[in-house]
Formats: structure tokens, sequence, C-alpha cells
């Protein structure tokens, strides 16, 4: 698994420690994998009346049957003087939706700017590899890791003395972001690292930074990769752009390995500049079916790959098995992650925002990705990349 020090995990796995975002392959923040339009702030609802946004615009709908108790738990709890974000916690957690949580108001204010690609961090991207060590992978241009000389490849060892033996990927992102003090910009924080033989403690500042979730290079052959990180607000127009920038003719590689998800209205413009329009995937709201359709006027002849792993999750996941199922690419890598669960933001009284499960996705086929995951066409994990590019040759033949 690898991860990016942007986001969040769940509060209800971790509590304390972190939030809710899911990028780069770990639980770095749930509610926006698979998230619809994050609904514009209103005024709370009276219990019972709670109400969410949809993915054909902003207005409301009802939440499950049997949910209202959230928002008369917290409403409750704030007549009470006790705190409404942990009553109503303890009644999402009562729900059994694996996804389901519970934001303060500040919290959720940090979660729709995650969603703009913003985020407070250090700027570094890391993974566990097969030793069990924490590897840094990827260090952002202008960060406060680059500024201090941290390099992919060296490895994390602690975090404010912390050791991060045996600690999944998903804490060490929330102790790189301060998620258990509130950390802001500006923060320190220590890291201590190993390179080769040097060992040394480096402390950095955490500062308020962006990210560019979608890139794109060309492989020797003329193949085009586009790297999506993560469906953030305005990737699936680049996603878009990237595909009509491509030289003419040429394979596309649309490397979604670690994306864990985000907003569902840019993963379907990511597949609508593949396909001419038709069902990319439905999806259910409290027992109603509804459709999510591409855009017309995609690519549809270029040869395409697909390219995923066990850190490809619901949005993305929604995208390669709206590309499969049309014969529109072949997807290579191994199993992707299985979330296909989708969450709609209901406001509590206090400010704070329960982030609660609402329906499934299915893709075109009707197949189920919740708890299932989609299966490549192909399986490849180490040389996965070279795989797809010899998959393109053939192809293009």
């Amino acid at each position: 698994m690898s991860g990016r020090d942007l986001f969040y995990q769940p509060r209800r796995f971790c509590r304390g420690a972190a939030l809710t975002f899911v990028f780069a392959g770990v639980l770095v923040a749930g509610a926006a994998t698979g998230s619809l339009p994050v609904a514009e702030r209103r005024p709370a609802p009276e219990p019972g009346t709670t109400s969410a946004a949809t993915p054909a615009g902003r207005h409301d709908v009802p939440v499950p049957a049997g949910r209202e108790d959230i928002a008369e738990a917290a409403a409750e709890a704030m007549a009470e003087g006790t705190s409404p974000v942990e009553a109503a916690e303890r009644a999402v957690s009562r729900s059994g939706e694996r996804w389901d949580a519970v934001y303060t108001e500040g919290e959720y204010d940090d979660f729709e700017e995650a969603l703009d690609g913003a985020y407070t961090g250090v700027g570094v991207s890391a993974r566990r590899e097969r030793d069990g060590r924490i590897e840094v992978t990827e260090v952002s241009t202008g960060s406060p890791a680059a500024g201090a000389g941290v390099r992919a490849g060296d490895r994390l060892v602690s975090v404010d003395g912390r050791s991060l033996a045996g600690l999944p990927v998903t804490e060490v992102v929330a102790l790189l972001r301060g998620d258990a003090q509130d950390a802001e910009a500006g923060t320190s924080v220590r890291l201590g690292l190993e390179r080769g033989t040097r060992a040394w403690e480096q402390v950095l500042r955490r500062a308020r930074l962006s990210t560019d979730p979608v890139t794109v290079s060309a492989l020797p052959g003329g193949v085009t990769v586009i790297k999506v990180i993560a469906f953030t607000k305005g990737s699936g127009a680049s996603v878009r752009d990237a595909v009509r920038g491509a030289p003419d003719g040429s394979g596309v590689v649309l490397d979604l390995r670690g994306n864990s998800g985000g907003l569902v209205t840019e993963a379907v413009t990511a597949a609508s500049a593949f396909l001419d329009g038709g069902l990319v995937a439905t999806y259910d709201v409290d027992g109603a079916e509804q459709a999510l359709h591409a855009e017309g006027g995609g690519d549809t002849a270029r040869p395409l790959v697909a390219l995923v792993d066990g850190g490809t999750m619901s949005a993305a996941e929604l995208v390669t098995g709206a590309l499969q199922d049309r014969g529109r690419a072949v997807v290579v890598g191994s199993r992707t992650f299985g979330k296909g669960s989708v969450q709609m933001p209901t406001p509590l009284p206090d400010g704070s925002v329960a982030e609660l499960t609402v329906g499934h996705y299915r893709t075109p086929a009707g197949r189920t990705v919740d708890g299932e995951g989609i299966t490549p066409d192909l399986e490849a994990d180490a040389g996965a990349l070279d795989r797809a590019e010899t998959v393109l040759t053939g192809l293009g033949r």
C-alpha cells in the first residue's frame, strides 16, 4: 500500500488520530472515495428531516430510512450540553456501515478543501515495502520535504519520535499531518529518516500545499501515460485535455493504481474522455436506482489500457468498470479494492456533518463492486506498466 500525506483516515478507525480520506491507495479519506458532489452548506435540518446532495444537482433527497436517529442523537446531545459529534459517532457506529463517518464543522471544511486539491502536510508520498519498511515514493516540488532535501527512496522510520514499525500507512499519514493535534500550517513535525547507511532526523514545518491529481508523461514508444491519483475537482477535465493532446494514433495508459476515488462527477467526466455517451454506472439511493451517463464526443478509437491495483478504489473502480464492461479498455494489473458504496453528507444541528452510505454502485453490465473489486483482464504486478505497453502494441496492430 502507498499513501500521500494529503488527506485523512476515517475517524471511526483511528479515533483522535485522523479523519477521513483515501488517496493513493490507502485510507487517507474515506467519504471522498465515491462521494457525490458536496452539498453547499445549508442550515442544519430539524431532526428527522436530513437531506443530502445528488450527482444530478444540489437538491434534497431523503436519507435512508432509519438513519434520522443520527441527527436526533446530535440534537439531544446539544440539548443536554454533551458532545453532539460523539453522540452522532455512536449512532453511526451502530449502523454497521464501514464508510460512514462524522466530521466536526472544521474537519468538514478541511475535507471540502481537500476535494479542491488543497491540504496541510509536508509533501511526501509513501508506501510500505514487502519488508515492512515505509519508503518515500514521491516528494512534491516546492514542499517542506523537498526544501529539506528529502528524496524518493528515503525510508521513514519515525515521526515525532514514534517508531513507524508495524504501523499501517494510514497512521503514518495521520502522524505526518498531525491530525490528532489538529495541526495547522506552520506546526513542526520531526521525521526520522534513513538513506542507505545514513540515519538522521529532520524537523519540517507543515505548509498549505496543493497537488495536481493528473500528470501526463510519454514512454519511449510514443505511448501517453495519464496518471490520476485522485478525482478531485477539475481532474476529469484534465484527463479529457490530456487525451485530446496525445499524439494522433498513439495509445494511452490510464494509470489508476493507488487512486482511491474522489468525486463521482469528476470520474464520469474522466470516463467520458474515452466514450461517446452511454452508461457509466448505476447506483441506488434509498432503493431508487439512478444512472450516470458519459458525455458525448470522447475518443473511442485510441488504443487504451487501464492500469489498476489493490489501491484502486471507489470512483476509480467506477471508471475501470465502465471502460471494461463497454469494451473500451483492456484492464491490466491486480484486483481492485472493492469499495463500491456511495456516501452523501447529512448536516447535523451543531454544524457538524455525517457522511452516510446511501447506496452502492454497479458497472454498466450490472456487476457489484462493493466487496468484490474488479478483476483485470490481464494479471500483472511487478512490471505492470511494461505489460500495459506490450498490450497497447498489440491493440495498435
